[in-house]
């Protein structure tokens, strides 16, 4: 068989793919008849009542003299990493305040910070492109420098994020500006997987995001520029495994849901959405109230233990408490005392659920206390 048959044959088999998965997309649309606030509605389900003394300010963290762009809670709870504009990591003990570590970076313009699931540990990256590694019982040396104990280089463009692998201190996720995810052996310092950039199911545009599921670590989703989400396994890095459209801009945050099959987005169009990645379909959008003037972007989500409340932050300051179920807003955080007074860069749920950190550009971090049984929400 000639040269000229063989891709004839391959254009045809292509363009039959193509056509059946048309098929199935729009065979998939007709029995999409209603969302998830929808069909709880049809179940008579009531919005949760939530008020301002629900969850409350306990506690500010000051110590940033520049804008907090990322902060992550050790998995015992009582621990708060921020990275921040003024080039430091600051590492605060959540229950008096305190600050327990202050590492001075190699780069001052981080973007993104994790603990290590031990919390013996901390990565954070940024515009140098790698992703730094610290174990906070090094010692400082002489000029009461934190050492570097790995530096993981191989990116091409800015590390927007950062998650360790649950339940591993040895492995963690990068998501770039090159259009590429990376997975790396942090013991060796070398990339295992790298996840899109040549592939055609790759994003093709800076990715900002990465969540990686709780229930099956092989898994993770991540966002980009390019206005897509998309599934990933460690086990095949070759291509994505699912592509989820909807938005309209970047996708700027993405958070797996408590349950493993699905997952939240966040984007500069100003909505929320969410989806099930058993089916590929949107479940739900969040679209938040407001007048004629510009929509606030999202910049970061997390949801709460069962999934019932999804915490969102905007670039306006506020911070929505919403009813997953209903697509409600129950309580504005940026309306009431002790607000933030500029945009909410990133948030974080502490591990059992009984509070919130909100970090913010006016350079403070502020800790929500939930009241009685709001914890297990």
């Amino acid at each position: 068989m000639s040269v000229a048959e063989l891709k004839e044959r391959h254009m045809a088999a292509t363009q039959t793919v193509n056509d059946l998965r048309e098929k199935l997309k729009q065979k998939r649309l007709q029995l999409l008849d209603t969302d998830v606030s929808g069909y709880a509605k049809t179940q008579g389900k009531t919005p949760v009542t939530f008020g301002p003394t629900d969850l409350v300010c306990c506690r500010i963290l000051q110590g940033h003299t520049g804008k907090v762009y990322s902060l992550d809670w050790t998995p015992e709870k009582n621990r708060i990493v921020s990275a921040s504009q003024d080039g430091r990591l600051i590492v605060w003990n959540a229950l008096t305040s305190q600050k327990t570590h202050a590492i001075k970076l190699p780069c001052a313009w981080v973007m993104t910070c994790a603990f290590s699931p031990s919390g013996q540990s901390v990565a954070c990256g940024g515009l140098d492109s790698a992703c730094s590694i610290f174990n906070l019982n090094s010692p400082i040396d002489k000029d009461g420098i934190h050492p570097v104990s790995r530096m993981l280089s191989g990116h091409k463009g800015y590390v927007s994020s950062c998650q360790y692998v649950p339940d591993e201190d040895t492995h963690l996720i990068t998501s770039s500006g090159d259009q590429t995810c990376v997975l790396w052996d942090i013991t060796t310092g070398l990339r295992t997987s790298v996840f899109g950039g040549e592939f055609q199911s790759g994003h093709t545009a800076d990715v900002l995001s990465v969540s990686i599921s709780s229930s099956n670590p092989k898994l993770f989703v991540s966002g980009s520029c390019d206005t897509t989400a998309r599934l990933w396994d460690t086990r095949v890095a070759s291509r994505a495994q699912q592509t989820f459209h909807g938005h309209e801009s970047d996708v700027n945050t993405v958070k797996f849901f408590p349950d493993g099959n699905r997952f939240g987005t966040g984007s500069d169009d100003g909505s929320c959405r969410l989806f099930d990645i058993r089916t590929g379909h949107q479940l739900q959008v969040y679209n938040q109230p407001h007048g004629d003037g510009d929509i606030p972007h999202v910049t970061s989500m997390a949801f709460s233990i069962s999934g019932r409340l999804l915490f969102v932050g905007y670039s306006n300051g506020d911070c929505y408490v919403w009813d997953t179920l209903l697509a409600k807003v129950v309580l504005n955080l940026g309306s009431v005392q002790n607000s933030h007074e500029g945009r909410i860069s990133c948030l974080g749920l502490s591990a059992d659920g009984s509070a919130l950190c909100t970090g913010s550009w006016d350079t403070n971090l502020k800790i929500w206390a939930f009241g009685g049984h709001r914890s297990v929400i």
